[in-house]
């Protein structure tokens, strides 16, 4: 109870003290509030861009391969050598087929390919929207959110009929009238007509999702599209089961079959997965992240400097009250503690004030609405915390064990 009374009292001189001298207050403040403002802003634009990216692929499971011209980044311990991949064929819906029949650790195999178009329907036009694909079983392998309408048959997808479902921002331009199901629009110059209408998922910093899509069925697309010269790709599921490593040595040994590569030929196309791609996403922004601890570090020393400066203007003017209180017998642990509290107080006041300043502009930016959306995440701010804490320990223990040390009857005869 005695030690909680003294804690008590020290704390209440540290306020004291810091409440008296306002203006010495502020500027003590801001050296440490520009360091964590630093580091706290590195890290909410961090962890708001990379969870922007990860939401952006959340429709695409980890147990599913995508075979591909290019993969996603380099194929073993090397450069990526893109003159090396450039040479290859692209994936064909022949292939797909081909492949089909030879899996036995899939669930579900199917064909994509995409390229941009114009949309129109009367006198409205939409510009550079996505137009993709598709074979049959493509929604077994990626999770797609049709808010309204339907999916595919069978039948539609072999006879290519010339159907689509589209994107949410499409259906606004091209139908403001709404009841856009069932009606016709032009996709490239050619009628199709609409049997869907996937969920509004907005737009992120690298897209518009579904938003701005025309899907098709992939024999159509051979219509609108020069299939050969664009990007498709071959998207297999994992049974259940099995796993990515099993089916990725199946689709290698029968691809290679399938495409007539010799024994020691290299492979002419890549096997990519969800790892591969967020396994990226995080070494650039771990990346980032180190670039804002080396500049925020900088930044907080100084503010330390500052503090530990001021703390010795406050040693300085309280040094008679400092011989009363030992005289009266305060212990030095007491005295201590009163400039420490003093200095962690004002390195936690620092840290709030760049966490507000944080806040205010994180609800500027999503007013904008620049396509990220910005969070200020609860981890980060006890990280924040407790580098405050510890810039203010390390800013005023010379300074409180100056006071501390102090001889009582010297103290008590200062000017």
């Amino acid at each position: 109870m005695l030690y909680l009374r003294f804690l008590k009292e020290s704390f209440l001189f540290a306020w004291s003290a810091i409440v008296v001298n306002k203006l010495r207050t502020l500027l003590s403040l801001t050296g440490v509030m520009v360091g964590i403002f630093v580091i706290s802003a590195v890290f909410t634009m961090v962890d708001s861009m990379e969870a922007s990216l990860k939401d952006t692929f959340n429709m695409i499971s980890d147990d599913v391969l995508f075979v591909q011209k290019w993969p996603w980044g380099p194929e073993g311990d090397g450069e990526y050598e893109w003159w090396k991949y450039f040479q290859r064929r692209q994936p064909s819906m022949r292939d797909m087929e081909n492949l089909k029949g030879r899996l036995n650790n899939a669930q579900a195999i199917a064909f994509q390919v995409g390229d941009a178009g114009v949309a129109s329907n009367r006198n409205n036009t939409m510009d550079n929207i996505s137009i993709a694909g598709i074979s049959n079983d493509y929604n077994q392998c990626v999770n797609l959110d049709i808010a309204e309408g339907r999916y595919f048959t069978e039948g539609e997808f072999n006879g290519g009929k010339n159907l689509a479902i589209i994107g949410a921002d499409i259906a606004d331009m091209l139908f403001p009238e709404g009841n856009v199901l069932g009606k016709e629009m032009k996709l490239k110059g050619l009628k199709v007509t609409v049997v869907g209408i996937f969920a509004r998922e907005g737009s992120s910093i690298i897209s518009d999702g579904f938003d701005k899509m025309a899907m098709v069925p992939a024999r159509f697309a051979q219509r609108i599209m020069n299939v050969r010269e664009l990007d498709s790709g071959i998207v297999v599921k994992v049974k259940e089961g099995s796993t990515n490593a099993q089916l990725k040595d199946e689709i290698v040994q029968q691809f290679r079959a399938i495409r007539k590569v010799r024994p020691k030929q290299e492979n002419d196309f890549s096997i990519n997965q969800m790892d591969m791609l967020t396994g990226f996403i995080d070494s650039v922004f771990t990346q980032v992240e180190l670039v804002g601890w080396f500049i925020g570090i900088f930044a907080i020393l100084v503010g330390c400097f500052s503090i530990a400066n001021i703390m010795f203007v406050s040693v300085r003017e309280r040094t008679k009250i400092i011989g009363i209180q030992k005289a009266l017998g305060a212990r030095n642990s007491f005295i201590l503690q009163q400039f420490l509290f003093e200095a962690v107080a004002l390195c936690i006041f620092g840290a709030l004030l760049a966490f507000g300043l944080i806040a205010l502009i994180v609800a500027l930016i999503n007013a904008m609405d620049i396509g990220l959306t910005v969070g200020i995440y609860f981890s980060r701010f006890l990280t924040a915390m407790i580098i405050a804490v510890a810039s203010g320990l390390i800013a005023g223990i010379a300074p409180a064990l100056q006071a501390a040390r102090m001889d009582p009857v010297d103290a008590m005869r200062a000017k």
